[in-house]
């Protein structure tokens, strides 16, 4: 677990645009969040390698034990568009994890995790972190060391390493 102590914290209010069968739904954070308890991993970018080889596999592949551990649901947020997060998901196969596009990284930096990777050719990016959230109260909470966005390509995953989220919560 990282350093950071937001436990208790309010889910920050942010509404999301999702393409669902060729039209556009707005969900919010409340929609997802109240009344329930969601765990979200967050991750830099769909189709990049660490998530699409490693993390978003492994979180699908876990689901079940997820929702044995009293997950309402497990989510996965990136800075990415609504076409490129569902393209991402059906390339992968993922059929349980749900999908929250930041497109315009609006929750990222409302939780203080947008950093810069222009450098990289990437634009504004969600650092990777994950946490639990009851009932819009965020819970545990998990997040690579080194948050960066000073020109590095750093890009830590062991802190939210899917089975070691598991095994915390």
């Amino acid at each position: 677990m990282s350093e950071v102590d937001i436990a208790g914290f309010s889910v920050p209010f942010v509404a999301f645009k999702e393409r669902v069968a060729g039209e556009w739904k707005t969900i919010t954070t409340q929609d997802i969040f109240e009344d329930k308890t969601i765990l979200v991993f967050a991750l830099p970018g769909a189709f990049t390698p660490t998530c699409s080889s490693e993390q978003l596999p492994e979180i699908e592949r876990l689901y079940d034990e997820f929702k044995n551990k009293g997950m309402d649901e497990v989510y996965c947020l990136s800075v990415n568009d609504s076409f490129v997060m569902n393209a991402w998901f059906d390339s992968l196969g993922i059929k349980n994890v749900k999908a929250i596009p930041d497109g315009n990284g609006h929750f990222s930096r409302r939780m203080g995790q947008l950093i810069n990777k222009t450098h990289l050719g990437m634009g504004m990016r969600s650092w990777r972190y994950a946490f639990v959230v009851r009932d819009n109260k965020i819970g545990s909470w998990f997040e690579e060391p080194g948050i960066n966005d000073q020109g590095s390509d750093n890009d830590p995953f062991g802190e939210t390493y899917p089975q070691k989220v598991l095994d915390s919560i």
